[in-house]
């Protein structure tokens, strides 16, 4: 089986994680039993996820002139991910977080975007090579909206599949063209949030998955946690059970999803394969502390999903 070539584009970030016992609520401070300092950014993370579940990834967008940024460009290439369209920025930081996790595995985070906020669509023009040999584009919404919703139309131009994680989503996100996509994979807060329906439910969300699809997207999935998967694949939608883990640190559970979907969609073609191998993805890296860190190998992944290669 030919690896699949995966294109990420987005956003690198240095999380300084804070474990707790609990979140800080407004007007609190909570002391930090222990600090680290790990390479994140919704669009590296899952650039990881997706090498290490067995993809060919490249990843296009910016850091800054700082430790930061080299030490995130040093952390994806461990990986074999080539990181020619990681860009210096001058005059700008690398992009940050402040995470806060508690006891039971829960996060709060905080993103100063810093170089991310300078990814262009003319950058995109540039590396337009390497998206055009993708089998399929990665998108989060950690870098400008105005180039995601450039990426998906030069996506569509070179008829390159888009999977798009609406996350973080805000109401400025519906501003934009970004619901054309072939899968969308939000959580179940971001689908309530781009919908306006209430999807604490597998009934309720299922309603947003449709309204997602009806929207544009051709592929819907909510992830709703340990509680599982809404699919909607156009037409119908079904509930994927979740795998049950002892989670520690969910911080990067989406993105794991996302990245391993990538491959093993683009391996097999089947929805449901690759859910159950992204949900095995999810919850194999909310065991281990940290984003990029805590991503499973596909060996792992394909153990506790119980596919075969």
């Amino acid at each position: 089986m030919n690896r699949p070539r995966i294109v990420v584009i987005g956003s690198l970030n240095m999380d300084i994680v804070f474990e707790c016992e609990q979140l800080a609520s407004p007007g609190q401070t909570v002391l930090a039993e222990r600090t680290s300092q790990l390479p994140g950014g919704k669009g590296a993370n899952q650039a990881v996820a997706a090498a290490k579940a067995g993809g060919i990834v490249s990843m296009i967008g910016r850091i800054g002139e700082d430790a930061f940024g080299r030490q995130l460009v040093s952390n994806l290439t461990l990986y074999d991910i080539n990181t020619d369209h990681v860009m210096l920025t001058a005059d700008h930081s690398s992009g940050t977080a402040a995470v806060m996790v508690d006891a039971n595995g829960q996060n709060s985070i905080v993103v100063s975007a810093g170089a991310n906020a300078q990814l262009t669509p003319d950058d995109l023009d540039v590396a337009r090579h390497i998206i055009d040999q993708a089998d399929i584009l990665l998108l989060q919404l950690e870098i400008p909206l105005v180039t995601v919703e450039y990426a998906i139309e030069l996506a569509h131009h070179l008829q390159i599949p888009v999977m798009l994680d609406p996350a973080p989503v805000t109401a400025e996100a519906l501003k934009y063209k970004l619901f054309d996509v072939d899968l969308i994979c939000p959580n179940q807060t971001e689908a309530e949030t781009l919908t306006g329906v209430p999807s604490g439910t597998k009934e309720t969300a299922a309603i947003a998955a449709s309204e997602l699809v009806r929207l544009g997207a051709k592929t819907c999935l909510v992830t709703m946690s340990d509680k599982g998967t809404i699919l909607h694949d156009g037409t119908t939608s079904r509930f994927l059970e979740s795998h049950q883990v002892n989670a520690i640190d969910s911080t990067a559970a989406g993105d794991a999803f996302a990245g391993a979907f990538a491959v093993r969609f683009t391996e097999t073609k089947c929805l449901t394969l690759a859910t159950h191998f992204a949900s095995a993805a999810g919850a194999l890296s909310a065991t281990k502390r940290g984003a990029q860190p805590s991503m499973p190998t596909r060996e792992d992944i394909l153990a506790m999903s119980e596919l075969k290669k």
